[in-house]
C-alpha cells in the first residue's frame, strides 16, 4: 500500500512537473495567436476565442523575421562548427597526451569562462573595426567562437576523460595512429558529450543580444534577438505578430533540444556513474 502511494505520488509530481515545464511554450503559442485586446484584457492567459494565424502573415511580411532568421542561422551555424573542429582535438590533447604546458594551457583557456562580454566590449570593438570586418557576420562569428570554445572543452575533455586507457592502447596494437584513433574510435564514444557542447553553444549564440547589437548595426545583418527589438512602436505595438516572431525564433531551439537530449541525457548518466 505504501509503495503504491508513493508510486502515485511519483506520477502526480511528474505530471506537474511537465505542466509547469510546457505550460510556457504553450502560452507562447496561444499568445501568438491573439489580439492585443485578448492579449492585455479579455482574455489573458486563455485558449484564443478566434485564433489569429494572420498575425504570422505580417510577422514575415512586415517585420523581415525572415531576413532576421537567416542571419541567426548562419552565424550560429558556422560558429558552432568551428567551435567543435577547434575543441574536439585540443580537448583531447589536454585529456589524453602528455605535453609541456598543458596545464598551462588548460588554465589559460578556461579563463575565457571566467571574462564576461561587457568587460571587453569596448576593446573587442576596436580590435573589429581594425580587422575590417565591422558589418559583417565574421564580427559576431569570431567572438561567438572565442567565448563559447572554454565551455565545449571542458564539456569535451571531460568526457574523454572519463573514457578507458585499454581503448586507446588496443588501436594502437593494431596499428591504428592517433589520428584514426581519434576519429573513427574517441569521437563516436563522446557524442553525448558533442550533443551537450552543441546545444550549450547553440542556446548561447542564438539569444545573445550585446554583442549582435554593437558589432553588426547594419539592418541587412541584425539576428533575431536585435531585429524583435525593434518590433516594439514608439506608440503601438502588434503584440500578436510579435508573438508569432518569438514562436518562429523559439522553433530551432526547440527542434535541437529534442534532437539532442537523449544524447544529453546518456552524457550526464555516464558522468553520473563516472563520478560514482
Amino acid at each position: 500500500m505504501f509503495r503504491r502511494k508513493k508510486n502515485y505520488f511519483t506520477i502526480v509530481l511528474l505530471i506537474l512537473f511537465s505542466v509547469i515545464s510546457i505550460y510556457p511554450l504553450l502560452y507562447l503559442l496561444f499568445y501568438s495567436l491573439k489580439t492585443n485586446d485578448e492579449i492585455f484584457y479579455t482574455n489573458p492567459f486563455g485558449i484564443p476565442l478566434a485564433p489569429q494565424f494572420d498575425n504570422y502573415r505580417r510577422a514575415v511580411q512586415l517585420f523581415d523575421i525572415v531576413g532576421f532568421f537567416k542571419n541567426s542561422m548562419v552565424i550560429t551555424l558556422f560558429s558552432v562548427m568551428a567551435i567543435l573542429i577547434l575543441a574536439l582535438p585540443f580537448s583531447y590533447a589536454i585529456s589524453r597526451m602528455h605535453w609541456k604546458l598543458k596545464n598551462t594551457v588548460s588554465f589559460y583557456l578556461s579563463l575565457g569562462l571566467f571574462i564576461p562580454i561587457q568587460v571587453i566590449i569596448v576593446p573587442l570593438s576596436i580590435l573589429v573595426k581594425n580587422m575590417h570586418i565591422s558589418n559583417t557576420y565574421l564580427a559576431l562569428i569570431i567572438p561567438y567562437i572565442a567565448f563559447n570554445l572554454a565551455f565545449a572543452c571542458m564539456v569535451l575533455s571531460s568526457s574523454f576523460s572519463s573514457l578507458p586507457q585499454e581503448l586507446e592502447e588496443s588501436a594502437f596494437i593494431d596499428g591504428s595512429g592517433v589520428f584514426r584513433t581519434f576519429l573513427e574510435i574517441m569521437i563516436p564514444l563522446v557524442k553525448p558529450a558533442i550533443s551537450t557542447a552543441i546545444i550549450f553553444a547553440t542556446m548561447s549564440i542564438w539569444n545573445e543580444y550585446t554583442l549582435a547589437s554593437i558589432l553588426a548595426t547594419d539592418q541587412k545583418l541584425k539576428t533575431l534577438p536585435v531585429g524583435l527589438t525593434s518590433f516594439v512602436g514608439e506608440h503601438s505595438t502588434d503584440w500578436g505578430a510579435m508573438g508569432a516572431c518569438l514562436v518562429i525564433a523559439s522553433i530551432p531551439t526547440v527542434i535541437l533540444y529534442l534532437c539532442c537530449s537523449e544524447q544529453v541525457e546518456k552524457a550526464l548518466t555516464v558522468s553520473g556513474a563516472v563520478k560514482g
